[in-house]
């Protein structure tokens, strides 16, 4: 793989990366050849600095797949394609980033591909904490992305969601979530906390 012939944006953002994150993508690679699933064929560190060069050499590996001399070669067109399902396939085994996250469905959308969107979804309520969860919803543009999110709120606790009121900048979402879980999912729970939150506005 000649990093060099990806282009010279690809290029510089490949320089950039720490050589932990190198080694991660080469193995990421090896692995994908033999099918084996990433994590039983490395041993590596992953923190959010891995999640920003991933999420950077993604970027400009799908930016330089539609340039026009790279669409016209077939070979490097592959290769491009290749390393940059490597990020994803790392990023969906390891980020619980709200910004990766929308970063990964947004490209499955574009691509009309539902059944990897529906695979993105059902990462939520296992690897996201309810703050970043919220952090989707604040910020996406995409209604299937924020509904997505919302259908995962409206699952956890109730008790979790309440740390969401805390803060306002997610108290709305928190309480449209508590809403949903009192009204769609008729939780007497949310609804006790919905009448709670009444009484301390009139009181105010």
């Amino acid at each position: 793989m000649m990093i060099k012939n990806f282009g010279s944006r690809v290029e510089k953002v490949w320089e950039g990366l720490r050589p932990v994150t190198k080694k991660m993508l080469v193995g990421a690679l090896q692995s994908a050849v033999s099918s084996a699933p990433i994590a039983q064929t490395q041993k590596f560190s992953y923190d959010t600095q891995s999640d920003w060069e991933l999420s950077r050499l993604l970027t400009a590996l799908d930016e330089q797949e539609k340039n026009a001399e790279i669409s016209q070669d077939s070979e490097k067109s592959a290769e491009i394609r290749r390393l940059a399902e490597t990020c994803v396939r790392v990023l969906q085994t390891q980020t619980a980033s709200a910004e990766i996250f929308i970063q990964l469905a947004e490209r499955v959308l574009k691509q009309n591909d539902y059944n990897k969107f529906d695979k993105l979804a059902d990462l939520l309520p296992s690897r996201f904490s309810v703050g970043e969860i919220a952090e989707i919803v604040r910020q996406t543009e995409a209604p299937q992305i924020r509904a997505v999110a919302y259908e995962t709120l409206a699952l956890v606790p109730v008790s979790s969601l309440l740390t969401l009121l805390d803060d306002p900048i997610y108290a709305e979402i928190g309480i449209n979530a508590i809403e949903q879980q009192a009204f769609e999912f008729d939780s007497e729970e949310a609804r006790q906390i919905l009448e709670q939150l009444d009484l301390e506005d009139d009181g105010e």
